[in-house]
């Protein structure tokens, strides 16, 4: 390993996209290779910090009588490439280092943050979080443990030891690709990100978690023209994952599949306007999920009597077979996660089971207030900002029914399959959602593609309606960001196909 102080460490990895050649004392496998007699050395070296500064921190931020102080340590590299018809026309590289420090006080929260690790720039920051306590000094433990964990997203590649050059010619083969999918197609859009979060989140009642954490992004788009008329649309992979995740298979799907979408939709009708069954496609039809229902269950807005469920725990929510969860154990999804940013290992969470609303998504200060465990449930989009309760992987689990049956059941409906933009008012859970591509059902058969629709609703009233979980639950294979106050955090979601028996489309007449 290299030994680098703090600040030599920022003068190198400050320098743009040099940062793509870095040696090797960057990459993720040594983390978890050198663990010696302190699991956590690495972590404590890469941030040039040691238990003694922590635990002096802690003492400032306890110093007014908080009842409860946390530091989440934060490094996180990241890169992007563009590639345009052709050209690379953007290219940025990343690096963040910086320790958030929060003071709890009864029911209230005292937050601070630094981008320099040094320890008197720690203690003012732990002095502006503590401001919020009137009281005597509490004591900071001296020694910590290190949290059990488990290892999720498994990796043996930095993203750092990947270069520029081999990422490039990675989308310039996909590029060519696209173009000679269909001689309709007239752009082509590849993007590629990847990024590398190390954290390490240390509590005032002794507990010790590091994290690394991983990522990547593909996505391919493109336009096609045909008669004057043009249309467009994208394919995109997401995971918790080094290199090894694009697989030659993985990388000729992605231009196939964004031109098959795109030239699909010169096929595509519109529907009839009105209320309707709605068929929500296995996969990412699990977006309406999220966004309509999922938010809803974020313990915070229940224990403020924003959501609709504030009072709907062990109530009947759905039919027997509806069952959902929230899961951080997903191995290489994207909303995975070993520890929450509150230093609690992760688990799924049972938010429905056979259609009784059983848990709330919980982080320290919720779960208090509830008198209940928390759910691992706590994060938070980076050192700057506080952690709150958002979701992970949130899907609904298999069903008793098939894809045909519902088909079949459905005199005139429609297939969600791609969603992209949409709107919902978390509080009683009322969405609009626009309907990027689908299929028509007539007859129990499925006929037309149809683009272009809006359907609107009312997420709890959409959960009630599901009269059919078929056996298909898939998980959307792209990237997601979930907002929430003003953080984003990524996320990933999944649906078995399921039939809900009328949503509001807006289409002809």
């Amino acid at each position: 390993m290299v030994n680098m102080s703090r600040r030599d460490f920022v003068k190198v990895t400050g320098t743009g996209l040099a940062l793509a050649t870095l040696p090797g004392f960057i990459r993720s496998g040594f983390a978890k290779d050198n663990p010696g007699d302190n699991p956590y050395a690495f972590y404590f070296q890469r941030f040039g910090i040691d238990e003694d500064m922590v635990s002096k921190v802690m003492a400032e931020a306890l110093h007014y009588g908080g009842d409860y102080c946390d530091l989440f340590f934060q490094n996180k590299l990241s890169n992007s490439i563009r590639l345009q018809d052709n050209i690379v026309n953007s290219a940025s590289t990343n690096v963040s280092l910086g320790v958030g420090i929060r003071v709890l006080k009864g029911n209230q929260t005292g937050y601070s943050f630094t981008e320099d690790i040094s320890l008197a720039s720690m203690k003012a920051a732990a002095r502006t979080a503590a401001s919020i306590a009137s009281g005597a000094p509490k004591a900071a433990p001296q020694t910590f443990n290190a949290t059990k964990l488990m290892n999720y997203y498994d990796t043996s590649v930095s993203w750092e030891d990947v270069g520029v050059k081999e990422k490039v010619e990675m989308l310039q083969a996909i590029n060519d690709d696209v173009f000679k999918e269909d001689p309709r197609v007239v752009k082509s859009s590849v993007s590629f990100s990847d990024s590398e979060n190390y954290i390490l989140v240390a509590n005032s009642e002794g507990g010790l978690s590091t994290d690394y954490q991983p990522m990547l992004r593909i996505s391919v788009g493109c336009t096609a023209e045909e008669d004057g008329r043009r249309e467009n649309n994208y394919f995109d992979y997401s995971a918790r994952d080094d290199i090894r995740f694009l697989t030659p298979e993985r990388l000729k799907r992605l231009p196939k599949e964004a031109v098959a979408r795109t030239v699909k939709l010169f096929e595509a009708t519109t529907p009839q306007a009105g209320e309707i069954p709605v068929v929500l496609a296995a996969g990412s039809s699990g977006i309406l999920l999220h966004e309509a229902i999922g938010h809803g269950m974020e313990a915070d807005f229940n224990r403020q009597g924003i959501s609709v469920f504030s009072e709907m725990i062990n109530k009947k929510v759905a039919e027997p077979f509806v069952n959902i969860v929230d899961n951080g154990m997903n191995p290489n999804v994207r909303g995975s996660i070993n520890v929450d940013d509150e230093g609690v290992p992760s688990q799924e969470t049972m938010l429905v089971e056979d259609g009784i609303l059983r848990s709330y998504l919980h982080d320290r200060i919720t779960a208090k207030h509830y008198g209940v465990e928390t759910t691992g449930s706590g994060r938070r989009e980076s050192f700057k900002h506080y952690p709150m309760p958002r979701m992970r992987n949130t899907y609904m689990t298999n069903g008793p029914h098939t894809f045909d049956e519902m088909i079949a059941s459905v005199d005139y409906g429609i297939v969600a399959e791609q969603f992209t933009n949409g709107q919902v008012n978390i509080g009683p859970g009322d969405f609009t959602f626009y309907v990027k591509a689908g299929h028509l059902i007539e007859g129990g058969k499925i006929t037309a593609p149809i683009k272009d629709v809006n359907i609107i609703g009312n997420g709890p009233e959409v959960l009630g309606r599901i009269t059919m979980v078929a056996n298909d639950m898939k998980m959307a294979e792209g990237g997601w960001t979930c907002g929430k106050n003003g953080q984003g955090v990524p996320v990933s979601m999944g649906l078995p196909s399921v039939l809900v028996s009328a949503i509001t489309v807006g289409g002809r007449g």
